[in-house]
């Protein structure tokens, strides 16, 4: 479906295989932007120029340039390519922290192959995640309403000093075209990138080695927190930096190399932006306090890490859970030695859509303060010192992962 292929990525094919009466062949074209910003260099999407056989790049003079690729950074979604000419035009760089929200923005590219069309609008949101196959976490995306389509990617998102602060990427649509939410890469991000693919051809990205969630009121009530704000840490890998600098499962990090962490998101964007080795400070909540710890960040792996799922089975508690002590028998080696098995949630009950059968109960946070759970007997004590109304956290595992789940008691 030609507009899926849109939805994908922004180059735009001019013509696509059709099947022939007689044999013959035919050539796919597909168009993207871009925009030269050093001398010979040019900054593209990676989704612009991926599994190109052959890249021609065209001025606004009618100049036409055989590209090489220099190198690509498909995490950011972006590309270097380099060029043979002279006296080539230049943009200018800005800077993409300086933005606001409400400032206008302008947008140069070829959508559906038109080409050098101009479109304006304002920065809707900045920092924003958005979730896409092709691209990792990485990137603080700037959302506009500036008309892109597809052609568009790649092409440079101007301040009105006629600085480039942007790259435009990705839109959100049902139709395959501009619905008035369209996402760039902010510059700053892709000149850190850019400069690592000329220097080196790869880009390093640190890794904290942990897995983060949400803080909603009730979990920040739960955690003793003033309010909900920062990345709650789910899970920390054995041996990654995070482990060796001493953050814990249940640590809620507000702060990162004196960046603020207001959402969960903001933690990989902050962290990938740092070189590997780097000596890092987190501020952390733990326990309803706030700690500093200092460590040497690591190297975001290429592979992908994977956790071993937990299995589950089959008494009953006041939040409407029916639990069983682990055993040989309901657990697997990989699984807490100490806990409990939920088997069954009550419809209705408090912790109905919140905790799931098969989930290991190993901790109860009650105002900050966290309570280990042995067994079922331990559980019970727990649940039957709390009152009506108050807020708790369970902490367990759900297939493989540490979950937080605030709960309020009925």
């Amino acid at each position: 479906n030609l507009f899926d292929e849109f939805e994908r990525r922004f180059g735009i094919p001019r013509t696509f295989p059709q099947v022939p009466q007689q044999p013959q062949t035919r050539e796919a074209v597909s168009y993207g932007s871009g925009f030269i910003f050093k001398d010979q260099y040019l900054l593209t999407n990676f989704h612009v120029v991926e599994d190109a056989t052959e890249i021609i790049v065209s001025l606004n003079d009618r100049r036409e340039f055989l590209a090489e690729v220099v190198g690509v950074d498909p995490l950011s979604d972006l590309a270097v390519l380099k060029i043979d000419g002279k006296s080539l035009p230049k943009v200018k760089i800005g800077k993409s922290e300086d933005v606001k929200v409400g400032d206008w923005v302008v947008a140069i590219g070829s959508p559906f192959s038109f080409d050098f069309s101009v479109t304006a609008g304002i920065i809707s949101a900045k920092g924003r995640s958005i979730q896409n196959q092709n691209i990792g976490n990485y990137v603080p995306f700037i959302q506009t309403d500036v008309a892109i389509n597809p052609g568009n990617s790649g092409g440079p998102l101007f301040d009105l000093d006629g600085e480039v602060i942007g790259i435009n990427a990705q839109i959100y649509s049902r139709s395959g075209g501009y619905q008035g939410l369209a996402f760039a890469i902010p510059i700053d991000v892709a000149m850190e990138v850019a400069d690592q693919l000329i220097d080196d051809g790869v880009v390093k990205r640190g890794y904290l080695g942990v897995r983060v969630a949400e803080v909603d009121n009730d979990l920040a009530l739960a955690l003793g927190m003033d309010k909900p704000f920062g990345a709650l840490i789910n899970d920390v890998e054995k041996g990654e930096s995070a482990d060796n600098g001493g953050l814990l499962p249940g640590d809620v990090i507000t702060e990162f190399n004196g960046k603020e962490i207001k959402f969960s998101s903001d933690l990989p964007h902050v962290v990938g932006r740092i070189k590997p080795g780097t000596r890092s400070r987190a501020k952390v909540i733990r326990s309803g306090e706030s700690k500093t710890l200092t460590f040497s960040l690591g190297e975001l792996p290429t592979d992908e890490r994977s956790f071993i799922p937990a299995r589950a089975e089959a008494s009953s508690d006041p939040l409407g859970l029916r639990l069983e002590d682990l055993n040989d028998e309901n657990s697997q080696a990989s699984d807490p030695q100490e806990g409990v098995v939920v088997t069954r949630v009550t419809p209705g009950s408090s912790a109905a859509g919140k905790i799931m059968r098969g989930d290991i109960i190993t901790d109860v946070i009650v105002s900050g303060d966290r309570r280990p759970v042995i067994d079922i007997d331990s559980f019970e004590e727990i649940v039957d010192s709390l009152s009506s109304g108050d807020k708790i956290a369970l902490v367990g595992r759900r297939s493989g992962n540490r979950f937080f789940v605030a709960i309020t008691v009925d």
